[in-house]
C-alpha cells in the first residue's frame, strides 16, 4: 500500500466538515502518511488540512440566496478544480454540497479524465429531482452513502457506490451524571425545562428561522413560566445571534462555540444537546445529533418565496426530517414553508415540555433511526476510509 497517498477534499458546509474529518482520521489509521490538501472548516484543519479559501463562503442554500453571490462561487469552481489539476492527487474526494462540489469535479475530470472522483453524501434522489443521479455519473466514480437504503439508487445510474454510515453514531454521548452537572452549570433546578434552540449552522437559514424561533419562544415563556431557553450558536452565526438576542425571552444564554478551544467545542455541543428536555431546530443533519443525544425534538425550516415554489414542485417525500425517513415513521413533528409559524409550532412544543409519553414515543423512533445507521458497528469514517482505499487501489 502506498503509505504517501494524497487526496483532494473538498467540503462546503458544517455537516461536510465533519464528514471529511471523520475520513481523513480514518485514512490517516489505515494508510499512516496520507497527505491531503483542498477545501474545509475547522475540524477538517485540524485532521491537517490547510484549507485553500475558507470554507464558509460555500454555506449558502437556496436559489434566490445563491444568485447574488453567483460570481463568486463560480470563481471559487475555476480556483478548486485548478487546484486540482495541479496537485493530482490520488483521487479528488467532494463531500455534499453537490451544487458547488459536481461543478469542481466536473472540471477537474474534464481536465483529466484520468482521475479518480469519489462523492462523499448520496444525492437525495430518492426525495427530489431523480435525474440528478445520472448527471453525477458523467463525472463521479464511486459514491460514499450515509443511508443503507441509497447504493441502488447509486449502482442503477452506473457509479460504484458503498453504505458506510453516517459518523453521528459513532459520537461518544455524555452520561446521566455529565448531563446532570451540565445543567446545574447552566442554573438549571432537577425539575426545570430546557428548551434547546437550534436555528441553523448558515447566516442565510439564522436570517429566517432566528426570528420565527425566538417568536415561537417568546409565546412558550408567558405560557409556561420558568421554562429555560439556550440557543446553540456555531462558529459562523455567533455574531448574527448575538445581535438578535433582545428579541428572545429574558434570560435566554446564547452559547457561543469560539469561547472554548477548538478541540472541545463537539463534545461541549454534544453534552448540551443531551442536558436538553427538547430541542427545537432548523431541518438538517442536526436532527441526526439530536436523535444520537436521545432528545426529542421539533423540526422547522422555511426558505424566501422563490425557493419555496421551486422545491415544493420537485419534492417528492411528505417529510424532511431523516429520523422521520428512516424509520418510515411522522414520530417527529416538523412544520415546513408555510406551516412554519409561531402559531403552528408552539402548541407542539407546549405539550412535548410536559407529555413524558410524548417524548419517550420520539426517543423510541430516535433508537431506531440510529440502529440502521450502524450504531454499534465499525465507526464509519474508518468504513468510509477503506471504501476511498479500496477504490483507489
Amino acid at each position: 500500500m502506498n503509505a504517501r497517498r494524497h487526496f483532494f477534499l473538498l467540503a462546503g458546509e458544517a455537516s461536510g466538515d465533519r464528514l471529511g474529518a471523520s475520513l481523513m482520521a480514518g485514512l490517516k489509521g489505515l494508510a499512516p502518511g496520507t497527505r491531503f490538501s483542498g477545501v474545509g472548516g475547522p475540524l477538517m484543519a485540524a485532521e491537517g488540512l490547510d484549507s485553500l479559501f475558507p470554507m464558509d463562503e460555500l454555506s449558502v442554500m437556496g436559489i434566490a440566496e445563491v444568485l447574488p453571490r453567483l460570481p463568486a462561487l463560480l470563481a471559487r469552481v475555476r480556483q478548486s478544480a485548478k487546484a486540482v489539476t495541479e496537485a493530482r492527487p490520488d483521487a479528488l474526494i467532494t463531500i455534499d454540497a453537490p451544487d458547488f462540489c459536481l461543478r469542481v469535479a466536473a472540471r477537474a475530470k474534464a481536465e483529466n479524465p484520468q482521475l479518480s472522483t469519489i462523492h462523499y453524501v448520496a444525492p437525495t434522489v430518492w426525495a427530489w429531482r431523480p435525474g440528478r443521479a445520472a448527471k453525477m455519473a458523467r463525472h463521479i466514480d464511486h459514491v460514499l452513502a450515509l443511508f443503507p437504503f441509497e447504493p441502488p439508487y447509486m449502482e442503477a445510474a452506473g457509479m460504484g457506490c458503498d453504505f458506510v454510515g453516517h459518523p453521528v453514531v459513532a459520537d461518544p454521548q455524555p452520561g446521566a451524571a455529565e448531563r446532570a452537572e451540565h445543567r446545574a452549570r447552566l442554573g438549571l433546578g432537577p425539575d426545570a425545562r430546557l428548551l434547546l434552540v437550534l436555528p441553523g449552522s448558515r447566516r442565510g437559514e439564522v436570517l429566517r428561522m432566528g426570528p420565527l424561533f425566538a417568536e415561537v419562544c417568546q409565546q412558550i415563556s408567558g405560557q409556561r413560566p420558568g421554562t429555560q431557553f439556550v440557543i446553540q450558536a456555531s462558529e459562523n452565526t455567533a455574531p448574527m445571534l448575538k445581535e438578535m438576542l433582545p428579541r428572545w425571552p429574558a434570560g435566554t444564554r446564547l452559547l457561543d462555540p469560539r469561547s472554548r478551544p477548538a478541540g472541545t467545542r463537539a463534545a461541549s455541543k454534544r453534552l448540551t444537546f443531551a442536558a436538553a428536555d427538547l430541542a427545537l431546530a432548523a431541518s438538517g443533519t442536526v436532527s441526526l445529533e439530536l436523535a444520537a443525544a436521545e432528545t426529542p425534538m421539533v423540526i422547522s425550516y422555511r426558505f424566501n418565496w422563490l425557493t419555496t415554489r421551486i422545491v415544493k414542485s420537485k419534492v417528492k417525500l411528505d417529510t424532511a426530517t431523516l429520523v422521520n425517513i428512516l424509520t418510515k415513521s411522522r414520530a417527529i413533528p416538523e412544520f415546513l414553508f408555510e406551516d412554519a409559524s409561531a402559531a403552528a409550532i408552539t402548541p407542539f412544543v407546549l405539550e412535548l415540555l410536559k407529555d413524558d409519553t410524548a417524548r419517550a414515543a420520539q426517543l423510541a423512533a430516535e433508537a431506531r433511526a440510529m440502529a440502521l445507521l450502524g450504531q454499534g458497528g465499525e465507526d464509519p469514517g474508518l468504513r468510509a476510509a477503506r471504501a476511498v482505499l479500496g477504490v483507489t487501489g
